[in-house]
């Protein structure tokens, strides 16, 4: 589809990223993760094979580039600190093809100074100043208080999902481009998740690391009597709960800094959501597989490691290995008397 300069007021994202400055300036983000994983992920991914792309290299990468290029994108923000070195050689490529490419960059390790000079610095190549940034981060916390109540219907009644919650908080990185048309759906489908049973799961699991690229995931927990109600790394991209200002905000977000500040964040809602066990999803070729080991030590419930590398339904060996892992759980339930 082709845009005429100066008409297109869209911004590819390669992730989360303060969208209250590109909100301010009047311009549109797009979350690329999302566009590929709910469009024709593998279509995506075959593009950047063709375009020469090396095959064992992370799927996530080659489907945010097929995803801008099906999409029409011609500007994109990448985070160049505090997600993932592909994202540098992904960078390079899109400048290569004249895309015009700019870069977000969360200080490693925290540092709210530099943090502030970001913000300033990114403000300024799209024209916002922070007070429009703060009014828009405002406005933008009106719909994650919905969010907010989203999560708390997941873990605390059962009434919403573990798919809805983590669909819902996914979108929120870049609220689909529209936050009124958003925040009037998140209204509509939380007056219905109201009026729902309350729904008590034998098994409470948590999920961490990034969005599965599989499908069916949460659907064949539920039918194994499993019930999500804690997405970890969806609920930090939704912001949840807001914070006082953008610096706090993006200071708290997880996601970028490392994995002490992630483990403190998993611990807290273990025991605060009365988790049994956790699900480790980690992507083929990540840096992240490797802090696998700090968070089984860092918690004291059973986890279960999950690998993927392409899209794709749920296999029959992860199927297999998810009944086992569950069978455990209860395995432990029985031996223990119930909590009060």
């Amino acid at each position: 589809m082709a845009h005429h300069a100066g008409t297109d007021n869209r911004v590819g994202i390669t992730g989360t990223i303060p969208i209250e400055i590109l909100y301010a300036a009047g311009r549109r983000p797009v979350d690329l993760n999302n566009a590929f994983i709910t469009g024709d992920a593998m279509a995506d991914i075959q593009t950047a094979e063709s375009a020469g792309f090396p095959v064992n290299c992370c799927a996530w990468i080659k489907g945010i580039y097929g995803a801008a290029h099906r999409l029409g994108i011609r500007e994109i923000v990448g985070v160049a600190q505090g997600d993932c070195s592909n994202t540098h050689a992904l960078l390079e490529i899109w400048t290569s093809e004249r895309v015009r490419v700019h870069h977000f960059e969360y200080p490693y390790p925290p540092s709210r100074i530099r943090l502030d000079s970001e913000f300033q610095s990114f403000g300024a190549v799209f024209g916002a100043s922070r007070s429009k940034a703060e009014q828009m981060k405002v406005r933008l916390d009106g719909v994650r208080d919905l969010l907010r109540e989203l999560d708390d219907l997941t873990w605390q009644t059962g009434r919403a999902t573990g798919a809805e919650n983590h669909a819902w908080l996914v979108e929120a990185s870049d609220f689909g481009g529209d936050p009124d048309a958003y925040e009037s759906r998140a209204e509509t489908f939380l007056a219905e998740v109201r009026a729902r049973p309350e729904r008590r799961p034998d098994v409470r699991l948590g999920y961490l690391g990034i969005p599965p690229i599989c499908d069916g995931l949460y659907d064949f927990l539920a039918s194994a009597g499993a019930g999500v109600v804690f997405n970890e790394f969806q609920r930090q991209f939704a912001m949840l709960p807001p914070s006082d200002n953008l610096t706090e905000q993006y200071l708290r977000y997880t996601y970028p800094y490392g994995v002490a500040s992630r483990i403190a964040d998993i611990t807290q809602e273990v025991a605060r959501r009365r988790i049994d066990g956790l699900i480790h999803y980690v992507q083929s070729f990540c840096f992240r597989h490797i802090q696998d080991r700090l968070i089984r030590e860092a918690v004291d419930v059973p986890v279960l490691t999950l690998e993927y590398d392409r899209p794709g339904p749920l296999d029959s060996r992860s199927r297999t290995r998810l009944e086992a892992f569950l069978e455990l759980i209860r395995g432990q339930q029985r031996q223990s008397p119930a909590a009060p």
